[in-house]
């Protein structure tokens, strides 16, 4: 198995139970810079590349003990200098030492008292503070300050392998958004459970199911999402579409693991989560006046929302709703829980018609934002429409108006937004959604100097935004589920579905880690031939769905004619494949 720690070694790993709370094993990097600059007599402006959350380590050779040295920790810089006044929970902290010699001491910046207390997942105390930082100033160094003499000791998950999984196209681009994303997720695991950020430092449900989908795109190992799970049951937080998420997270769980063991283990405490004890009479969640002003978020920050009206019945809120029943009836079926999975598909079959009934508007062809209003939001067709509750012949019609609207919500939002866009025939607005121009992008964040992704689209939509949020990492987990084209079709990863969506692009290739091993896909497309490489782990099977392009009229699998049909957007191959193997449409 490789394993890289960039340019460090692992210092050392300690069990999350030494933190005094439930959370996965984490373990301190070593990591070296990648440049230090001399920015006056004695002042040092040391890069490490990318933020992450940390502290460091000086040698002070040949510095007398009593000299005081200051040491500046931050996210940003400003003038060439790092940033004392960043805005919003961007991050800043000052530190005066005083070295001892030839000694190595361990600096760290001054606790947070709002995410260093509880409720708040504290790192294990022997390792000091953690902050997120780039960027380290050193002032009062009375010599040369040397790249052997300062360390950053980094906080990452310890079952992360940087290279497990890849990701390399035609769009170079679209390559560093996988990239910024693909870290971000390693980079924000430093607690041993999934947080929203830096300014907290809590689990929220959206949250944790958002990074645990792109979690699992970069490590196979399900240790994290459950510690976070656990804790979120142990602390539930406030929105109505984030209670059914922890139904969604099992869902991904079971999809990943296959574990049956763990799923019955938790079942029973899903219940809870379904919002049931808020279904009026006609079977739709209802919303009362102080969960309209407190509980039902839609999307957040509350600018973002595109000026949806909140009414008593909520079309965001049911369709969480919804979803949820769906999942939980066929993790009742998977534990044989038959009488229960039949009560949970009734009663969101019978909820649904009701759900369409009331919130659709036939003339439109769109869904309202609830009862009692007429209004339309992106968010009132994206929500309905990734979690499958459009009616099939509506959906293109949806997709589309989706697609003219354009970025017009959350990074929150815009996992189900692309998912919705990717499922439904529109490939290429997904992919320039990603990339676009103006501040709404993941090519934004980059191109803004981020090396971990925002917690909003810029810092003008959410002032107080932190630089450290996972959940705006959502093409990490995209980009191999839908561009390389890779999800499991059976619980386990013991079959896995093949289907590439290639947008404009002209070629792809990368891989994953799946519990079984790594499974890699490579594809590249000319005119009217689409050629795929596809490796397979042991014990995995495939069905195979080639984007079926214009003039295509056969599919062959190592330079042999195979059956398949072809209906709709795709080419599907009769069998399932399995090893290594080269499919080729023409």
């Amino acid at each position: 198995m490789r394993r890289w720690f960039l340019s460090g070694v692992m210092l050392s790993a300690m069990l999350g139970s030494a933190t005094g709370q439930d959370a996965a094993s984490i373990h301190l990097v070593e990591q070296a810079p990648v440049a230090i600059s001399k920015l006056a007599p004695g002042v040092f402006l040391v890069d490490f590349g990318r933020v992450a959350f940390g502290n460091i380590s000086l040698t002070s050779a040949n510095v007398i003990p009593s000299e005081t040295v200051t040491v500046r920790f931050g996210e940003a810089l400003k003038d060439g200098r790092v940033d004392k006044h960043p805005p919003g929970s961007v991050r800043y902290a000052e530190v005066k030492v005083a070295p001892q010699g030839a000694a190595t001491v361990i600096v760290t910046p001054p606790a947070d008292a709002r995410n260093t207390k509880a409720p708040a997942v504290l790192s294990p105390a022997p390792w000091g503070v953690l902050t997120p930082f780039r960027w380290v100033e050193v002032e009062g160094w009375p010599t040369e300050l040397h790249a052997d003499q300062i360390r950053r000791r980094a906080a990452f998950d310890s079952t992360w392998v940087d290279d497990a999984a890849t990701f390399h196209s035609s769009d170079p681009m679209l390559d560093k958004v996988w990239d910024l994303c693909h870290y971000s997720i390693k980079a924000t695991t430093f607690a041993g459970v999934f947080v929203d950020g830096d300014r907290e430092r809590l689990a929220y449900e959206a949250d944790a199911y958002l990074t645990q989908l792109s979690y699992y795109a970069g490590d196979a190992d399900p240790r994290i999402s459950r510690a976070t799970f656990d804790r979120l049951m142990k602390f539930p937080t406030w929105p109505s579409e984030w209670a059914p998420q922890m139904v969604f997270m099992a869902y991904a769980d079971w999809m990943q693991t296959g574990d049956k063991a763990w799923l019955a283990a938790h079942y029973e405490g899903l219940k809870s989560k379904l919002l049931d004890e808020r279904v009026g009479p006609d079977g739709l969640v209802t919303s009362t006046p102080k969960l309209i002003r407190h509980g039902d978020i839609v999307d957040w920050p509350a600018h973002e929302r595109d000026g949806y009206v909140f009414t008593s019945v909520n079309t965001v809120v049911n369709a969480f709703h919804l979803r949820a029943l769906e999942e939980m009836s066929l993790l009742a079926e998977v534990l044989g829980k038959t009488t229960e999975a039949a009560k949970f598909s009734e009663q969101e079959r019978t909820e649904q018609a009701t759900f369409q009934a009331k919130l659709f508007d036939p003339v439109r062809g769109l869904y309202r934002d609830g009862a009692g209003t007429d209004h339309a939001s992106l968010h009132a067709n994206l929500f309905p429409l990734a979690f499958g509750l459009v009616p099939a012949d509506e959906r293109p019609k949806i997709a589309q108006w989706l697609t003219g609207r354009g970025m017009v919500g959350s990074v929150y939002a815009a996992q189900y937004l692309l998912q919705a866009l990717f499922e439904n025939g529109e490939d290429e607005a997904a992919l320039a959604l990603i990339t676009g121009p103006g501040d709404r992008s993941w090519r934004h964040m980059i191109e803004s100097g981020a090396t971990i992704t925002w917690e909003a689209w810029d810092q003008k939509y959410k002032p107080n935004q932190d630089w450290t949020h996972a959940w705006g990492a959502a093409p990490a987990n995209l980009l191999p589920r839908f561009v390389l084209g890779i999800q499991p079709l059976t619980a386990g990863w013991g079959r896995a579905l093949i289907q590439p969506h290639p947008g404009t692009l002209t070629r792809v290739e990368g891989r994953i880690p799946t519990p079984r091993g790594e499974l890699s896909v490579g594809w590249k497309r000319q005119d009217r031939n689409f050629t795929l490489r596809l490796t397979l782990p042991a014990g995995v099977t495939a069905r195979v769905e080639l984007p079926a392009l214009e003039g295509s009229s056969e599919v062959r699998v190592g330079g042999a004619p195979v059956r398949a049909y072809r209906e709709g957007r795709w080419w599907t191959l009769e069998k399932d494949l399995s090893g290594a193997v080269t499919i080729e449409e023409r």
